[in-house]
């Protein structure tokens, strides 16, 4: 999802720069530009190459379907190559970023997950799709089905567990703090069945963003998150104490979704008031910030992530 608007000039074009989902993937940002511009060979090319590498072929798929003009392009594509099933699985998840829009029928982006799937049976990624589309428009059941069709074809894959996090941290929205909530439960059992160099281990932080996102929301923490004990609790304390002793052990400088953990790790160390860790961790992410968690509950992720980065390396 793109940053609500910033003023104008300067500021905003930095702004897209530094919520460039491709995040630091040069090559997804090249085919990117060329199927904006009609020229579907590069994305053909980048996703033949690859391959089965679940986790980046998601990344990849997810952020070419986001393309406004995707969808047309692709379509193209299938023209000439009828039965592409890397063509079938772009056009369904530029279907589905159509459909959460409000520009497809939700039926229709349903239908062509569905018929990718069926020319790949062991890709997890269209079923990635439908759980993308299920997350906001289906049921609880919907979620829980289409999150175990793909742990089937992948079990650890990063973007799917996130998903359901943050549909898992909604439920008893209305019900104020809870150290016993179920998301907390599944992060925690996904990051333990996980191996132990899988980023998985970071899933009990993004669970403990996911629910001050609910809570603030709900008016039962500040909108200010660096100023709610939310972060300050035993539990808490020992989550990011775990994942960032893990970051310091196994960081993986290949994985496509990285910067998305690092982003939510840094947000942590920074609600904790521990500065030196988040410097490091800013080092390590650069100008490849996320929206989320620097938006939650209701900020501008940009001005968020650019002060507490300066204030966490002003302190280092």
């Amino acid at each position: 999802m793109p940053p609500p608007p910033l003023p104008l000039g300067r500021g905003r074009k930095r702004a897209a720069q530094a919520f460039d989902a491709a995040l630091d993937d040069a090559e997804l940002r090249d085919a990117r530009t060329a199927l904006t511009q009609g020229r579907w060979q590069a994305a053909r090319a980048l996703l033949a190459h690859t391959g089965d590498d679940w986790d980046r072929r998601g990344h990849r798929v997810v952020v070419l379907a986001e393309e406004p003009y995707s969808a047309a392009w692709t379509r193209d594509w299938l023209l000439a190559e009828p039965d592409s099933a890397d063509a079938a699985v772009l056009l369904a998840l530029a279907l589905v970023h159509r459909a959460l829009r409000g520009k497809e029928k939700p039926d229709r982006a349903r239908e062509a997950c569905r018929t990718a799937a069926a020319l790949a049976p062991a890709d997890p990624t269209p079923w990635l799709g439908l759980l993308l589309l299920e997350r906001t428009l289906g049921g609880e059941e919907d979620v829980v089905r289409l999150f175990d069709e793909v742990r089937h074809r992948y079990a650890d894959h990063h973007h799917a567990h996130h998903l359901v996090v943050a549909r898992l941290a909604e439920r008893r929205a209305d019900t104020g703090p809870d150290p016993l909530h179920e998301v907390y439960d599944f992060a925690g059992w996904a990051a333990e069945q996980a191996p132990a160099d899988s980023p998985l281990a970071m899933l009990p932080v993004v669970a403990h963003a996911e629910r001050y996102r609910v809570l603030a929301a709900a008016g039962f923490e500040p909108a200010e998150p660096a100023r709610s004990e939310h972060w300050s609790g035993r539990r808490a304390r020992l989550v990011m104490k775990a994942a960032f002793d893990w970051w310091l052990e196994w960081e993986h400088d290949g994985h496509p979704r990285r910067l998305v953990d690092l982003n939510f790790l840094a947000h942590a160390k920074v609600c904790e008031g521990r500065g030196a860790e988040a410097a490091a961790l800013f080092h390590r992410i650069g100008e490849h910030a996320t929206p989320a968690p620097w938006s939650y509950p209701d900020r501008d992720p940009y001005t968020a992530f650019r002060a507490a980065r300066a204030a966490a390396l002003g302190a280092a």
